[in-house]
């Protein structure tokens, strides 16, 4: 299983922690966007240690506090909420979506930025312009999740509104806060760029039913990284039935997994049984190994 609490972060739990409603693994990207200033009146960067004390100790920061406080400038991080649960971020409005919970992740990030903030002398007009400290290892860790390294709604450019509440709930990637359906921000205005290759994810192909099969039977007993990285995708979209991994070796539990995946697929009866095929396969969107 991934890491609930990103590797390096300063860890500051502040309990209230709530479980998510399975589904499509997703990102958001925030700025704190604590200042107002402007290319003629710019304003110096307010301390991370401010914002960091108030998502962590102020009630009204609990509130509506995020996973990480990401600061671009330094690479500080503070997590207040594991993976597993959901944040508090995101406006939610009574009777619609449950934006804070609508996935098995929803991993809110809030990078420590206004436009035209100060540091060091210089004015820095977008969060993209910034050092971008950290921002490597925050992207792998998020990615480790099961969400890919793509933006859902295109990358932000700008500060507007492109919010599609059909994308919202099936579609794993990163979204601005400014493409959650009932909210009315309009952030980040831009974010640095994927490491390692643009925004395209990267999805293992299809192996064919026969890698998963020994003769009619599943493989048991079979290693392959590939179902490592399949029962983390399992588990990612609230189908996992394990009691200890997964791992490399191919078990009873990654076919009940994956056999309970294919049902909430909407496959029954022997359409929904042992081997996966290449739909439900493509669903999962098992990340390249």
């Amino acid at each position: 299983m991934p890491d609930l609490w990103m590797p390096g972060a300063q860890r500051l739990d502040i309990g209230n922690h709530g479980a998510m409603d399975g589904g499509a693994a997703k990102a958001v990207g925030h700025i704190t966007w604590d200042r107002n200033a402007s290319a003629a009146n710019p304003a110096p960067l307010v301390p991370y240690e401010r914002l960091r004390d108030y998502f962590s100790k102020n009630p009204d920061g609990k509130a509506v506090a995020p996973h990480l406080l990401w600061d671009p400038f330094t690479g500080r991080i503070a997590q207040f909420f594991p993976a597993n649960s959901r944040s508090l971020s995101l406006r939610d409005l009574a009777g619609g979506t449950r934006t804070n919970r609508a996935g098995s992740v929803v991993l809110q990030l809030e990078a420590l930025f206004f436009p035209y903030c100060e540091v060091g002398g210089r004015v820095y007009a977008k969060l993209a312009d910034t050092p971008c400290k950290g921002w490597p290892e925050l992207q792998a860790w998020v990615h480790s999740w099961g969400v890919p390294n793509a933006w859902v709604m295109g990358a932000p450019s700008g500060f507007k509104s492109r919010r599609s509440a059909a994308a919202w709930s099936g579609s794993s990637g990163w979204y601005a806060h400014g493409d959650v359906p009932e909210n009315d921000h309009t952030d980040p205005g831009s974010w640095p760029a994927f490491v390692g290759g643009g925004q395209a994810p990267r999805y293992e192909p299809f192996p064919g039913a026969g890698f998963f099969l020994n003769g009619d039977r599943p493989a048991l007993g079979k290693t392959s990284p590939i179902f490592t990285a399949m029962g983390r995708r399992l588990v990612a979209v609230g189908c996992g039935r394990y009691q200890v991994g997964p791992g490399p070796k191919l078990g009873r539990a990654d076919v009940d997994s994956y056999e309970a995946w294919q049902r909430k697929c909407g496959y029954t009866g022997a359409a929904a049984q042992w081997p996966p095929g290449p739909t439900t396969w493509a669903k999962l969107q098992v990340p390249n190994v």
